[in-house]
């Protein structure tokens, strides 16, 4: 990743073609390059062509391939940001969606200032990781080592592959290691919105952190501190 980050390019996965039309004019005319599948096989082949994507739009119900099948497949190989669309009301949706990787979620139908605004702070969290790194130290605690300039983390010197957001929520949760840090700070630091009552987005973003630590590295790092937020143990 550059450390002059502008997002530029999005795909949109979505078999609704009078949505799917309508994003596009007015994605485009904000200075988006947008292209558009209709289908999630089609948008899946897209994802991981090559072609360089700043981010994702992808719905959950479509032909073919389902975005769950989409996201589980792309997340084998990109961290590309994905922002799921999901039906207004429907929790399962949301929570496999973040459970399987995605950024953030926005239910269907929204708003289009509130999609603009979700897109906004996903490029937030992109220049923050990009610019950040000629700045900020590398940091080591606990066995976890987190480079803002190369986007790295090891844990036990084994490369993790996090997402975008995993890596913005566990570089907050270093920073702040031994203290507690709030849910509603993490959903402002880094999702960039109030957290919202029953969202359990960032409850998501640290269980996918933990199970990737876990997986090479024995013993919970980040404790929970029930219904405040969460802690990195320094040792």
């Amino acid at each position: 990743m550059s450390k002059e980050f502008h997002l530029q390019s999005v795909l949109v996965i979505d078999d609704d073609i009078e949505l799917t039309d309508m994003l596009s004019t007015y994605l485009s005319g904000m200075g988006y390059s947008v292209n558009v599948k209709n289908d999630g096989e089609a948008g899946l082949s897209e994802a991981i062509s090559g072609h360089h994507y700043d981010l994702i739009l992808l719905d959950v119900m479509m032909p073919k391939m389902d975005g769950f099948d989409v996201l589980q497949k792309l997340r084998a190989s990109h961290t590309t940001p994905v922002l799921m669309l999901t039906a207004r009301g429907d929790d399962y949706d949301r929570i496999l969606g973040l459970e399987l990787g995605a950024d953030d979620y926005l239910p269907k139908p929204f708003n289009h200032r509130e999609l603009v605004a979700r897109i906004k702070a996903i490029v937030r969290r992109y220049t923050l990781t990009a610019a950040g790194g000629g700045t900020e130290q590398d940091l080591l605690i606990n066995g976890i080592f987190l480079s803002p300039s190369s986007q790295q983390v090891k844990v036990n010197d084994i490369a993790l592959e996090l997402t975008t957001t995993e890596f913005m929520v566990l570089r907050l949760l270093m920073l702040n290691a031994a203290q507690r840090v709030t849910k509603e700070q993490i959903s402002l630091k880094v999702l960039g919105k109030p957290l919202q009552a029953f969202d359990r987005s960032i409850d998501m973003h640290v269980s996918n952190l933990r199970k990737k630590i876990s997986a090479v590295a024995p013993g919970d790092k980040i404790k929970t501190l029930r219904g405040v937020g969460y802690m990195l143990l320094p040792e």
